[in-house]
């Protein structure tokens, strides 16, 4: 039985377009056959990746150029996860590993009736459980009905153990890159305390000045300016690219390494960022095109007439998903 190898190559909320044209030093992904992709977690670098159907080794493909076509268009879904168990207890949570709660799971399967239309060629999510749950539970009502699979790349072992045999497997599955990049902000020595009696120990004032102020970080932790030097150069470097070459992406973090994100979308001031607030499990859609990020909001639902409708290549993807469907 031949092996599909996987070989590594190191390497508006306005509703107002945002100019993202300027070259960036990341190249595009290498299609042969089928794409693939793979996250280093410990060097915390995306590699290229791509699969031949053969036991010899792989020829290192040239970078396709980092220059993109102004016609091509493509869909970014941004979400943050649903309500985690410390979201319900009120404690502050960020960097810790907690799952989400039925209501989160419910929030996400919701927020997939809501883009089951929308194409995902890709999935990067950040390194904790509950921004990982959320992305898989939404692709269970993706009418794509192609199953995301975590890529491993950890280390040699990981790599080699986790192939795929089949072509036509590797072709019926979405890529998830998993990055610590995209993780909540680290709280420091607020982690696992409750907010409110946070607030009645240090005081509101100060409180919220941690959690609402950009450059101004908890005890120990990150503000949302560090958070967002971290989750801004990784979607530069490594989902931007995705996205200029025609590539749909969902992108399922946290509160506020996406406010991070969009504040570089919107271009946003550090004074409209820290008044942005996002729901948990509630998908916002952006669509790229000419080097230019166009918010479209959150969609409705696919019984929406229309909803999904936003461009000429989204509308064709629709009729062929209504086509696929029983």
């Amino acid at each position: 039985m031949m092996a599909a190898t996987f070989k590594c190559q190191p390497t508006g909320l306005h509703g107002l377009p945002i100019d993202a044209s300027a070259p960036r030093s990341s190249t595009n992904f290498v299609r042969f056959f089928s794409m693939r992709f793979a996250c280093n977690t410990r060097s915390n670098k995306l590699r290229h990746v791509h699969a031949s159907i053969s036991h010899a080794s792989l020829v290192d493909p040239t970078p396709l150029s980092t220059s993109h076509d102004s016609s091509t268009e493509s869909a970014l879904i941004l979400i943050r996860h649903g309500e985690s168990f410390w979201n319900e207890k009120n404690l502050f949570t960020g960097c810790c590993d907690v799952p989400l709660t039925m209501r989160g799971v419910e929030e996400a399967i919701e927020a997939g009736k809501r883009i089951s239309y929308i194409p995902v060629d890709m999935i990067f999510t950040s390194a904790l459980i509950r921004a990982q749950m959320t992305a898989m539970l939404i692709m269970t009502q993706h009418l794509q009905k192609k199953i995301p699979i975590i890529i491993h790349n950890e280390s040699e072992e990981s790599t080699t153990w986790t192939q795929v045999y089949s072509e036509k497997t590797t072709k019926q599955s979405i890529p998830v890159i998993t990055a610590w990049e995209l993780n909540e902000r680290m709280y420091g020595e607020l982690q696992g305390l409750n907010k409110q009696e946070t607030a009645e120990r240090y005081g509101k004032e100060k409180v919220h000045q941690w959690r609402r102020s950009f450059d101004i970080p908890p005890p120990k932790g990150e503000s949302l300016e560090m958070c967002s030097h971290r989750a801004v150069a990784y979607f530069k470097d490594f989902i931007e690219p995705q996205l200029k070459s025609g590539k749909n992406v969902m992108v399922a973090a946290h509160g506020n390494s996406l406010r991070s994100i969009i504040m570089y979308l919107e271009r946003l001031t550090s004074q409209e960022v820290v008044s942005l607030e996002l729901s948990t499990g509630v998908p916002l859609l952006y669509i790229y095109t000419e080097g230019k990020y166009m918010s479209r909001g959150s969609p409705v639902g696919p019984t929406e007439a229309g909803v999904y409708a936003y461009t000429q290549s989204l509308a064709v993807d629709r009729r062929q998903l209504d086509e696929m469907s029983p």
